[in-house]
């Protein structure tokens, strides 16, 4: 059984190849290039463009790329389990579901499912983890969909942004709001639910934003030091290292996952954002 998923997972290129598991690349455009997310350009290079003045522009997977995989699939006799980026947040998992639909038409036994994350950054990938760890148990295509479908709302999700500037950028806040945010050091809160993002709190300051993420992940988490907490980072590994030692301390935190956000998702949130993601439930 193949596994896909798409670059707004922010898992390392790594775990794709040792996790068997097949990448969607989504596109990033910056003035007049158009890139491969992490085969054609890391997140690291949109930062730093994003430094300079640049407004970086995201895409989602091409209807061509995903019925050219699907029907290479199909015609193998082979079945799979796409898990999408949210819905809420791209158009990727509508694409993916007409193409897998329009296979289906030539070769109806055609066995894949694809399954909208309602999720994004490490939350979209500790779901396309359990899928792997789900196929490794020897289950079939609509048990490992339907194992992602239960997890879905027992991950977590929280994040704040350095500069609301960013986010008015790509329509999530108002310019005004991001202007008085900007004025009064505000740094928001946001949760994702259903796949959407939502602003829950604000709060005056970095120092005090991070101290509510830690109280948040106490609030919502089980089993804490039993579990991998994720943390992702829009190129700021200080913010990122802060949060871990202050989750380490007050919940004994063991395992973590750290990585930058990657171009798909900083594109929107900008250099700063700063994200945490656990079970609220034992595994």
């Amino acid at each position: 059984m193949k596994i896909y998923a798409d670059s707004a997972t922010d898992l390392p290129l790594s775990f794709f190849a040792q996790a068997d598991v097949e990448l969607f690349p989504l596109r990033v455009h910056i003035e007049e290039h158009d890139y491969e997310d992490m085969l054609g350009i890391n997140a690291k290079e949109v930062y730093d463009k994003i430094r300079e003045g640049h407004q970086p522009k995201t895409s989602q997977v091409s209807p061509e790329t995903f019925l050219n995989e699907f029907e290479k699939l199909a015609k193998n006799g082979e079945k799979g389990v796409y898990v999408a980026f949210s819905s809420e947040l791209s158009g990727t998992y509508n694409t993916a579901v007409m193409m897998r639909d329009q296979v289906l038409e030539t070769y109806p036994d055609f066995e894949f499912a694809v399954v909208d994350s309602k999720a994004a950054s490490l939350g979209y990938g500790m779901l396309v983890k359990k899928a792997v760890e789900l196929r490794s148990n020897g289950l079939s295509v609509a048990e490992v969909a339907e194992g992602v479908q239960v997890a879905i709302a027992q991950v977590e999700h929280f994040f704040t942004v350095e500069d609301l500037d960013y986010m008015a950028r790509g329509g999530r806040v108002s310019k005004t709001s991001a202007f008085v945010g900007g004025l009064l050091n505000i740094k928001p809160v946001l949760h994702v639910e259903h796949g959407k993002l939502i602003p829950i709190e604000k709060v005056r300051s970095r120092k005090k934003v991070i101290k509510r993420l830690v109280e948040l992940v106490g609030e919502h988490g089980v089993n804490l030091d039993k579990q991998t907490v994720h943390i992702s980072h829009g190129d700021d590994e200080q913010a990122a290292e802060e949060l871990k030692a202050l989750l380490t301390e007050a919940y004994g935190v063991q395992q973590f996952e750290i990585q930058m956000i990657g171009s798909a998702i900083g594109a929107h949130v900008g250099p700063g954002a700063l994200s945490v993601f656990f079970y609220n439930t034992a595994q």
